[in-house]
């Protein structure tokens, strides 16, 4: 949960949206609770009391609420519409009950989801329009970031383009501030870190009978229901297989395994377009730098910060994945002991990134140099949450702002001289006292 705020007198400005506070929702997304949808409302309760304490009370009746949910609810909707709509309505029962202003609870489209965390990141990084010292918006010359998310059902690319888009399918044009942007944006569903791990699941299961991601030393007792219920198994699915059946899987630490289980997420086999990136899918031209956020990040991180390994170029992030992956169990247990639950999966998570950016969106060394693995910018998340919400809102206009509030011009030019006379004036005071201390009368 995110609660942002701005001053009450421009709310049509840019770069004053900011940060209030946020709250870590516990357990899984509200797509984890099909089949008991009460319990999807009553995990946002923790957060929703916390809002009303952070919220001024005088302020609940006039606070928008809005529920955005992406990637694991498309997924639900697209295997069960009813369960889905369940959980929105379980989810909708619990936020009006509460004082704000609630304004409705959806699932965003992919395209939605890829282009909002765009919005976000250059919103936020100031590259649509800046506030000038002389009380004037002025658009900066950088550009714009491309934005890269990695959830946990899908992930997506979005970024400027100069030319049209050969799939229409995949282009968003935006008026934003009286610019005009051309965007191309993809969101790969069944691409998310969790349904990633789940597909190599599968794949292990069925073509070692062990996990080559996995660390050596570990093993699991794997569920089959948790393997194959997902429509990103669907594929791999067995013809008859029983629901309860738990199956042991052990690790091995096999680097090379391991990229050729992550390999064959990839299709290459057609393109029907002058380029793509993967699956058949158009992608234009990779242009300007960008910017890596959400698992994207905390994959990244673990690589430097735990694993202390150098990830600036591409060559040294290959280098990390092979390091990391040969890692047996007791030796990242002894590296990061708080971070157990997630520990088996990082050689997986860090060996798709890299897969993902060399030969699924085609990033080379020279591409790579300007991507940067961001959690927040400034002090705020990046994500899709603050593009949504800026949308809903109509928080940035079609058409330039032009001047306000601030100092004059004219104030800042007598500021000016003002402080360039006073130093002025003081050497002079001290040149007469000097000339009078030095002159025979003073004796």
């Amino acid at each position: 949960m995110f609660i942002y705020k701005w001053p009450a007198d421009k709310e049509n400005d840019t770069g004053i949206v900011g940060p209030h506070s946020s709250c870590d929702v516990h357990g899984g997304g509200i797509s984890s609770y099909a089949d008991s949808p009460s319990g999807a409302g009553q995990s946002l309760v923790e957060c929703l009391n916390q809002a009303l304490r952070d919220v001024p009370k005088e302020r609940h009746a006039g606070t928008p609420l809005y529920l955005g949910a992406t990637a694991g609810m498309r997924l639900l909707h697209l295997t069960s519409p009813e369960a889905s709509a369940n959980v929105l309505a379980a989810a909708t029962q619990t936020l009006t009950q509460y004082p704000f202003d609630f304004r409705g609870a959806r699932i965003l489209s992919a395209q939605d989801e890829g282009v909002f965390g765009w919005v976000t990141a250059n919103y936020l990084l100031e590259n649509f329009i800046k506030y000038g010292w002389v009380g004037q918006w002025f658009r900066p010359k950088k550009g714009t970031l491309g934005a890269m998310d990695l959830g946990g059902a899908s992930t997506q690319i979005t970024f400027e383009t100069a030319s049209p888009a050969e799939d229409p399918a995949s282009e968003v044009q935006l008026r934003l501030y009286g610019q005009h942007y051309r965007v191309y944006t993809h969101s790969f569903l069944c691409y998310g870190r969790d349904q990633v791990l789940r597909r190599l699941l599968a794949s292990a299961l069925q073509t070692h009978g062990f996990h080559p991601c996995w660390p050596k030393g570990y093993s699991a007792h794997v569920l089959l229901q948790d393997v194959y219920e997902s429509p990103c198994t669907a594929a791999q699915r067995p013809q008859t297989f029983n629901r309860s059946t738990k199956v042991s899987l052990s690790g091995s630490s096999d680097p090379a395994l391991c990229r050729g289980l992550i390999s064959e997420l990839f299709n290459f086999s057609s393109c029907r377009f002058s380029r793509c990136s993967f699956n058949g899918i158009f992608q234009p031209p990779l242009a300007g730098k960008f910017i890596a956020f959400s698992a994207f990040f905390y994959t990244v991180d673990f690589l430097r910060t735990v694993m202390g390994l150098p990830v600036a170029t591409l060559q040294q992030l290959e280098a990390a994945v092979v390091t990391i992956c040969n890692q047996t169990w007791s030796e990242l247990q002894a590296r990061a002991p708080g971070e157990r639950a997630r520990l088996p999966d990082y050689c997986a998570g860090a060996t798709f990134v890299q897969q993902l950016l060399r030969r699924g969106y085609g990033f080379d060394e020279r591409a790579f140099g300007g991507v940067t693995f961001q959690k927040k910018a400034g002090d705020t998340a990046v994500g899709w949450a603050l593009g949504y919400m800026l949308n809903l809102t109509n928080l940035i206009p079609a058409d330039p702002p032009g001047l306000r509030k601030g100092t004059d011009f004219s104030s800042w030019v007598v500021l000016l001289l003002l402080f360039a006379a006073m130093p002025l004036a003081a050497f002079v005071l001290l040149l007469h006292r000097a000339r009078s201390a030095e002159s025979p009368s003073a004796i």
